[in-house]
């Protein structure tokens, strides 16, 4: 079972890094970034083939009898048409939110799987929380820089207009570049926080008895992800840029503080973070 673990745990990174490009190559369309994407999810389905062999070599028979290995050959499915499709038509949206939900169903499979053993099933939970946590640091780190960046923007724009030519407004970067930098540091940060809320309420499902999405915390991330998003999508369908979308950075951080200032309250079951 250690080797099938491992495999397992591999396939959860890699395939979340996938997700990650695709995620990339979708707003901003580049070969390189997408064949990474793609040769990445053919690991995952290698991976997962490997996976599917050894269990069936162990049990002698086509492993799709428990809830475990159906759910698994769904996933692996998902993956083998993602391929296909991307090999094929290259229809970027597609792809990209078949791999979400091959990622989810492969996510809640493994981690919630009944037929584990007590301990065997603490230790994925546990595993599974400092996924979650780690990925939505990452994500909020990404957040953060990108909010200095658009701060860095709103100053340096306020002393062009204002003509205070100094030794500070030389040393910061071009507007295009922090407005460029801004974005791409969001580019990241929304698939990240994406993934890490999917985990997150996969871990929840197991431990919390209470109905998550009433807690507050729950609300807010959500919150976090729509209106980031939302800053994806201006940019990417309506061209905004400059100091509408910093200003639009600037709101949003301040939902990444709100949040925080949740963690703590009682009214969230995130209170012991």
């Amino acid at each position: 079972m250690l080797h099938e673990s491992l495999i397992y745990d591999a396939i959860v990174y890699i395939y979340a890094c996938s997700i990650l490009l695709y995620f990339a190559d979708f707003l901003n369309r580049s070969r390189k970034v997408n064949r990474i994407a793609f040769w990445l999810l053919a690991v995952v389905w290698t991976l997962q083939s490997v996976f599917f062999v050894l269990s069936m070599l162990e049990k002698e028979y086509f492993p799709v009898l428990t809830l475990f290995e159906t759910l698994f050959f769904y996933s692996w499915i998902l993956v083998s048409f993602s391929l296909i499709i991307n090999y094929l038509f290259r229809i970027d949206l597609l792809v990209f939110f078949t791999n979400v939900l091959g990622f989810a169903v492969l996510a809640l499979n493994f981690f919630a799987n009944k037929d584990a053993s007590p301990m065997v099933t603490e230790r994925l939970t546990s595993e599974l929380l400092f996924i979650h946590i780690s990925l939505a640091l990452l994500a909020y780190g990404m957040f953060s820089l990108s909010f200095i960046f658009s701060l860095m923007y709103l100053v340096e724009d306020r002393m062009l207009k204002q003509k205070m030519w100094n030794k500070w407004l030389q040393r910061l970067p071009g507007l295009g570049l922090l407005d460029l930098y801004s974005y791409r540091l969001n580019m990241v940060g929304v698939p990240l926080l994406l993934l890490a809320l999917i985990l997150g309420a996969i871990w929840a499902h197991i431990k919390v008895s209470t109905n998550i999405w009433l807690d507050p915390k729950v609300l807010v991330s959500v919150a976090v992800l729509a209106v980031y998003s939302l800053y994806l999508y201006q940019r990417v369908t309506y061209g905004w840029a400059g100091r509408k979308l910093a200003l639009w950075n600037a709101a949003a951080f301040s939902l990444i503080l709100l949040n925080y200032l949740i963690s703590g309250s009682i009214l969230s079951f995130h209170q012991w973070l």
